[in-house]
């Protein structure tokens, strides 16, 4: 009897993800003569059974489309949002799919959330494999994420194009870009797109400092300013609040926790870059505005890297099944790839570390960052 595999996408949608569906599907297919089931909308597709069967056919022409030919959902196996309010643990029934299917192992692709939720579908028995899929560039054991590279050509873009307005009209423009609670998108997007002001969550910022560089440009003639912000991103204030909640929201239970959480919420969506915006156009005296690129950075095409990428990974992972890895994340190292335990991985951000050559770099080109 030939072996059978799953796959699904869970979290955000990225680009790269159907490159990864494809390689993944036609290496098991074509190399080790594998059948291959497709599960729609992420782990809610797997516990509902909604799924697909891949053939050659359904996996061609997907590699340059962006999104995710099998849908995705932020669903959480253990905590599934029933509709009712109750959350339930439905991995024994996910499980009980996994064996009607006879399947040898599930493909995961997602980002630090499914690296969570693969490892607890380990734990009870369903073989696993999972690719590192976000644009955040946030899932630690890999190089980089598929995604990621889209991404920062878009943002990049966008910074270069507000570059000549800001230029014409002698303005602030701060450009958010998403990032989660890292700042790997808009340092580099920020580098590369020749920002004046890179603010991201590793580094609190200091309003002051921010508006003394802009302040020192406009002396030295240059009355515009490009500010790249990361949609985590903190001023110091902000930032010593945040810790105070977290150190609280360890310490408290039932309704006061929930309070808590609910200020941690509250704080994380506040429009922040528009307070900052305020705040510098108060100061410096110039016009600020704020383009937030939002969800456009995860659309369209990949780009060539990103395919590769996913290509080189998904072929990977074929191989790794063949070989029965199971409980792995399956990592990019360099132009290899490596098999690395979820246990080590899972529930660990990987952020930019502050001796990270991007951050000297930009401190060497006068790059403010805001400390």
């Amino acid at each position: 009897m030939a072996r059978s595999i799953g796959i699904l996408t869970a979290g955000g949608d990225s680009p790269g993800l159907n490159a990864a569906i494809r390689a993944v599907g036609k290496a098991a297919q074509r190399a080790y003569g594998m059948h291959v089931i497709g599960f729609y909308d992420g782990f809610l597709g797997l516990m509902q059974n909604r799924f697909v069967r891949f053939d050659s056919d359904s996996l061609s022409g997907i590699l340059t489309r962006g999104g995710t030919v099998l849908g995705t959902s932020r669903a959480k196996v253990d905590k599934m949002e029933m509709g009712d309010g109750r959350r339930m643990d439905m991995r024994s029934l996910m499980r009980d799919v996994v064996d009607q299917h006879d399947l040898e192992a599930l493909v995961v692709l997602g980002g630090d959330g499914t690296m969570r939720n693969a490892l607890k579908l380990e734990d009870v028995g369903i073989k696993v494999l999972a690719l590192p899929k976000t644009i955040d560039n946030d899932v630690t054991g890999t190089d980089v994420t598929f995604g990621f590279d889209t991404a920062m050509g878009i943002a990049t873009e966008a910074i270069d194009r507000l570059h000549s307005t800001a230029h014409s009209h002698h303005r602030i423009i701060l450009a958010e870009v998403m990032g989660h609670e890292v700042g790997w998108l808009a340092l580099g997007a920020g580098l590369a797109g020749g920002a004046d002001v890179i603010l991201i969550p590793e580094i609190p910022y200091d309003i002051e400092a921010i508006a003394s560089s802009i302040q020192a440009r406009k002396a030295a003639g240059s009355a515009f300013s490009i500010i790249a912000v990361a949609e985590g991103a903190y001023s110091r204030e902000d930032s010593r609040l945040r810790a105070s909640l977290l150190a609280d929201m360890d310490s408290t239970e039932g309704e006061d926790r929930r309070a808590v959480k609910e200020s941690l919420t509250a704080l994380a969506r506040s429009a922040r870059t528009e307070k900052l915006a305020a705040a510098l156009e108060e100061v410096t005296g110039l016009e600020s505005r704020v383009t937030i690129l939002g969800h456009v950075q995860r659309g369209g095409t990949p780009s060539p890297a990103d395919r590769l990428l996913a290509t080189r990974l998904g072929t990977a992972t074929a191989s790794y099944i063949a070989d029965s890895v199971h409980g792995v994340l399956v990592a990019a190292r360099g132009q290899s790839t490596e098999a690395v335990p979820l246990k080590k991985i899972a529930g660990i951000t990987k952020f930019v570390p502050l001796d990270h050559p991007w951050v000297a770099s930009a401190r060497s080109l006068g790059i403010v960052l805001g400390d």
